[in-house]
């Protein structure tokens, strides 16, 4: 049996600002760091904050949407910080098409269109098959609707009639 730790509260700040609870920096292991840089890489986001932001959200996203096995497998291939962010997702009552997943990821990221949102999931998602394996992507795009290969950076084929 796996127990996840709660992510700690955040602290309100002078003027509105919200600054994370202290304690230890996750975002110090080598691993999540890579993992941020890649996706930095792929978005070509301006900054590490702003990289590790969507990396957040949007495996926040994907931690509710994937489910058994699968879950399990992805938190176990992913450095901890994200396996944290992954497996603390309660799962979503119906499955999202991948339109609607990205639409989900836009609401929660300020200022985000379905256009930009869907640039950020595919950020984030286009850096997990190296990191995760190819067959583990596999079987997770097994358990999605259809539509999320391309988000994934694959090419999505349909059998012939």
């Amino acid at each position: 049996m796996t127990t996840l730790t709660p992510q700690k509260p955040a602290i309100p700040q002078p003027g509105g600002n919200i600054a994370p609870a202290p304690g230890p920096r996750p975002a110090q292991d080598p691993a999540w760091r890579e993992l941020v840089d890649a996706v930095r890489d792929s978005g070509q986001y301006a900054t590490r904050p702003e990289a590790e932001s969507v990396t957040r959200i949007v495996l926040s996203a994907l931690g509710g949407h994937v489910v058994g096995d699968e879950r399990v497998d992805l938190a176990r291939a992913l450095p901890e910080e994200a396996a944290r962010v992954v497996a603390s997702q309660i799962p979503a009552t119906r499955p999202l098409t991948a339109a609607e997943f990205v639409d989900s990821v836009a609401a929660r990221i300020e200022g985000a269109t379905p256009a930009t949102a869907r640039w950020d999931v595919s950020s984030v998602l286009s850096v997990l098959p190296p990191l995760v394996g190819d067959e583990l992507v596999t079987r997770i795009l097994n358990q999605l609707p259809p539509g999320y290969a391309l988000l994934f950076g694959r090419a999505e084929l349909t059998p012939a009639a």
